[in-house]
């Protein structure tokens, strides 16, 4: 038997203390979608939580499990966008401040959401090292508790939830499908399939451009891409030790698509479903649609992270 760092107490406990200040979204199903998938596929419509992505239940989660007296002195992290503004949010709600450093590169939409949660915005050069770089110095200056945006176990099992309270509708699921970037949602996942229902099988699609966890899986080891790039910009951090510890003992598979697969997803889900989804949310559609087999006839559960999308710099 392995040694899991969460326990399912831990996620129940999240899930109780983050109910109060989240959605509860909903699972939508596509008669169309399935005909072209060959499957019968259950989405967990992340992309309606608050902050329109699934990180507000995590930053919510690190933020109200930090002790009273280490919140007053605020948070810190370090994020491209969905998790600057789950921090944002979870901190307003906290009464407590909020430092994020973003890549000035991040998308106009998440920049203005932060800012609109009254965060103090750092704006650092896109690169993994001047984000870590700048949070530091804040941290130093400030006191600020640093919270990471998928490599800490709160987080992670605040992620956790979002399996939870989709195996709790949909009990008669084969398999999960999660995109993957630091990892955060798709250690969650396993977990949550771990323990309430093990037979089912966990996959994740990651992009070609930043495909650290499918090369880690691999290598039995952490192993970087050095320069990631995707349109999948949520997915472009690299896999985090505490998640990796997770993965690599529970999810069955890794599967790679392109740019060009990750749009024409995005556009069937739009399409098809008439929901908003970003870039990183159509990654798992997007490997389901190109990997077939191990999908055909099963009843499979995707969970669609988020619809944050610059309606300015659309890809179709």
């Amino acid at each position: 038997m392995i040694e899991l760092p969460i326990s399912y107490q831990e996620i129940q406990k999240a899930h109780e203390l983050i109910s109060p200040y989240i959605h509860k979204t909903p699972i939508l199903t596509s008669e169309s979608v399935n005909e072209i998938a060959g499957c019968e596929l259950y989405f967990k419509c992340e992309n309606f939580q608050k902050i329109g992505a699934f990180k507000a239940r995590g930053g919510v989660n690190a933020v109200m499990s930090l002790p009273e007296a280490q919140r007053q002195n605020g948070v810190v992290t370090h994020s491209s966008g969905n998790h600057a503004q789950a921090i944002a949010l979870a901190a307003k709600m906290a009464g407590v401040p909020a430092y994020i450093v973003m890549p000035k590169t991040a998308p106009e939409v998440k920049k203005k959401a932060v800012a609109g949660y009254g965060a103090q915005i750092t704006f650092c050069e896109p690169t993994q090292q001047s984000r870590e770089e700048n949070a530091t110095r804040i941290q130093e200056e400030t006191g600020a508790t640093f919270i990471s945006p998928y490599n800490d176990y709160s987080v992670i099992t605040g992620q956790a939830t979002c399996a939870k309270e989709l195996l709790a509708e949909q009990q008669d699921l084969d398999i999960v499908i999660a995109p993957v970037g630091g990892g955060g949602l798709l250690a969650g996942t396993a977990l949550t399939c771990h323990y309430t229902q093990p037979k089912i099988e966990v996959y994740a699609g990651e992009p070609e451009g930043a495909q650290d966890t499918y090369l880690s899986m691999q290598k039995g080891e952490i192993t970087k891409v050095e320069k990631p790039s995707s349109i999948a910009d949520g997915l472009l951090a690299s896999m985090g030790d505490k998640n990796f510890g997770i993965i690599k003992h529970l999810v069955k598979d890794i599967l790679v698509v392109t740019d060009e697969e990750i749009v024409e997803a995005m556009r069937l889900i739009w399409e098809r479903m008439k929901i908003i989804i970003e870039p990183s949310c159509a990654v798992p559609v997007a490997a389901l649609l190109k990997y077939k087999a191990p999908f055909q006839g099963k009843k499979v559960g995707v969970i669609l992270t988020g619809g944050n999308v610059d309606l300015a710099k659309l890809p179709f």
